[in-house]
C-alpha cells in the first residue's frame, strides 16, 4: 500500500522506522536540524523507490538504511572540507579496541560521542565499523584511497578510546 501512495500506510511505516533513521542521521551530522532535513530527504527517496525493493534479496530496513546513510554522506559532502581526510600519519599511537567502554554507553551517549569525531573520521568510522562498509567500498564512496580511509578509522579509534577513557574516569570519579 505504501508502494501505492496510501498516506496512512506511509505513516505507519514512519512510525515504525523513524527512531532507527533519525539515529542514522545523526551519527553522520553535527545537529538535529541537519539531521531532520537529511531524514526528510531520505524519506522522498525511501517512498520513491519502494517498488525498486526486492524482499528476497533482504530486509526492508538495512534496504532503507542504506538510503538513509548515502543521503546523510551526500549532504555531508556539500559541507565537507576535503582537507579533514588526512593521509596516514605512522606516529599516531597504537590503539585498542574501545569495546569495553562502548558496552558500558546507551545508544545516545555512543552517538553523541561519535558527533564530537571530525568531519573525515566520523564518515569513515560510521561506514565502517556501524555500516559495514569495506575500506574499498568507503574509498570508493568517497572518493578517496583505501590507505586514507584506513588511516580515518585509526585515528577515529584513537580519539574514541581517548574520550572513552575520560568518560569512564569521570564515572568511576562520580560513583566514590
Amino acid at each position: 500500500m505504501c508502494k501505492h501512495g496510501v498516506k496512512p500506510a506511509q505513516e505507519q511505516l514512519y512510525a515504525k522506522y523513524k527512531t532507527h533513521w533519525f539515529t542514522i542521521c545523526l551519527r553522520y551530522l553535527n545537529n538535529r536540524e541537519d539531521a531532520l532535513d537529511v531524514l526528510q530527504n531520505a524519506l522522498i527517496k525511501i517512498y520513491t523507490k519502494l517498488d525498486q525493493f526486492d524482499s528476497s534479496l533482504g530486509h526492508f530496513k538495512s534496504w532503507s538504511s542504506r538510503i538513509v546513510v548515502n543521503e546523510s554522506i551526500m549532504f555531508q559532502r556539500k559541507y565537507w572540507n576535503k582537507n579533514q581526510v588526512s593521509d596516514f600519519n605512522p606516529e599516531v599511537i597504537d590503539v585498542e579496541e574501545p569495546s569495553k567502554a562502548i558496552s558500558n554507553l546507551t545508544m545516545q551517549e555512543l552517538t553523541e560521542v561519535i558527533q564530537d569525531l571530525p568531519a573525515g573520521y566520523k564518515l569513515v568510522f560510521n561506514l565502517y565499523a556501524i555500516d559495514g562498509y569495506s575500506h574499498k567500498e568507503i574509498a570508493k564512496k568517497l572518493s578517496i584511497s583505501e590507505g586514507t580511509s584506513k588511516s580515518q578509522l585509526f585515528k577515529a579509534k584513537s580519539i574514541l578510546k581517548k574520550k572513552l577513557a575520560g568518560r569512564m574516569t569521570e564515572g568511576l570519579k562520580m560513583t566514590f
